[in-house]
């Protein structure tokens, strides 16, 4: 993984709106309807290849694939273990009976409403009826020589997301295993294939792990305390997941999802730092750049960022349409140098872009450009004074 020795590198978080060359084969396939597959396979691959030199275009570092084979997280989960069956139902809204919901149930109300329409595969409840193996073989394969493909044709360094055992188990009714905790771990041994897969061919792995700090805000009826507790034991998973795969090729992503909405009940970083550091990862990233946030870098005065590690806070948002000007973004990664160190910082995002394919992006593309810029732009001000 590549570490700001001699100025601040940047990168994001991985998704990134899909062309409208993908998103048509992906809704039709959403709803179950017959499309040209090979045609597909041939748009992923340009689509990729074109996503990569407009990252390195824009003067992002280590860039990603946009995500762009995956309909979304849930759904690509189902496509890439085994044991997974479709209930017919659709699965509740993510805010459903959640702090935010019931503090302000008229914003959220329509989100509840569109959860009622007849499911496509991406809304449909999943249960796991038989034991947890990974089946993904191909689809990975194809995912690595897009990528890799990309990268040499663009010069580019690269990073691949997965989801976390965590994110997946939350996604699922477990109507097999004796135990959530067996259900976990299963869950666990079967992404190690995945994980492996990815650092093998060379590329930096993000574990995308929204559900380890969301638990809090989804879960009205529990404490701080009792999250915490919650989250300790994910973090166990996580690692068991990681065996393997040496410390400096992971990267650990945790955020709060798609929800440019009030947020006032997010679990505050200071009640969950200390247990992500725990993770075998070699950099945390992490939302800094929204108003909910923002503030918390301070918390770095106190806390001891173990040695040769990094961290990425977001210095962009994807909870807001407005474009961060180059000097704030720079601003924000001088704060954190100033904490951790200059060397420990990369630039990045706080949240993905484009999470599913099937929905409107809440942030239109050509802004997510801009943002883009913008995290190059402020990396380029910042280092030159950093490193002045």
């Amino acid at each position: 993984m590549k570490r700001s020795t001699d100025r601040t590198q940047t990168t994001h978080v991985g998704s990134i709106p899909r062309p409208d060359s993908l998103v048509d084969y992906m809704i039709a396939e959403d709803k179950g309807e017959a499309f040209d597959t090979a045609a597909f396979e041939t748009a992923l691959t340009q689509a990729v290849n074109e996503v990569v030199g407009h990252q390195k275009t824009l003067g992002i570092d280590t860039v990603s694939d946009g995500e762009f084979s995956k309909r979304g997280f849930a759904v690509y989960a189902h496509e890439r273990l085994s044991g997974l069956e479709e209930t017919g139902r659709s699965r509740p809204s993510p805010w459903a009976n959640s702090r935010e919901s019931d503090a302000f149930p008229e914003f959220y109300a329509p989100e509840h409403a569109a959860k009622d329409r007849a499911p496509t595969q991406s809304t449909m409840q999943m249960s796991c009826t038989g034991p947890i193996s990974y089946k993904g073989q191909t689809e990975l394969q194809r995912d690595i020589d897009n990528l890799r493909a990309a990268c040499d044709a663009h010069g580019a360094d690269a990073f691949m997301p997965a989801i976390s055992p965590c994110d997946v188990v939350g996604n699922q009714v477990n109507e097999f295993y004796a135990t959530e905790d067996e259900f976990l771990y299963a869950v666990a041994d079967a992404l190690n294939v995945e994980y492996r897969a990815i650092v093998d061919a060379g590329f930096d792995l993000q574990i995308d792990d929204p559900r380890l700090i969301n638990y809090y805000v989804k879960s009205p009826q529990l404490s701080v305390q009792d999250c915490r507790t919650w989250a300790e034991h994910q973090v166990e998973a996580i690692n068991h997941a990681l065996t393997g795969i040496p410390e400096d090729r992971v990267r650990y992503h945790t955020c709060y999802g798609i929800n440019m909405g009030p947020r006032v009940h997010d679990m505050e970083m200071k009640d969950y730092l200390d247990i992500v550091l725990k993770i075998n990862a070699g950099a945390y990233s992490f939302e800094a750049a929204n108003p909910r946030h923002e503030h918390e870098w301070k918390l770095w005065e106190t806390v001891k960022l173990p040695d040769g590690k990094s961290i990425i806070p977001g210095v962009v948002t994807n909870s807001s349409v407005l474009v961060e000007h180059a000097e704030l973004v720079a601003q924000r990664i001088e704060r954190f140098a100033s904490v951790v160190g200059r060397e420990n910082v990369i630039a990045g995002a706080d949240c993905g872009f484009g999470t599913q394919a099937s929905a409107t992006p809440e942030v239109h593309p050509t802004i997510v450009w801009a943002k883009f810029q913008a995290i190059s732009d402020g990396a380029k001000i910042a280092s030159g004074r950093l490193w002045s």
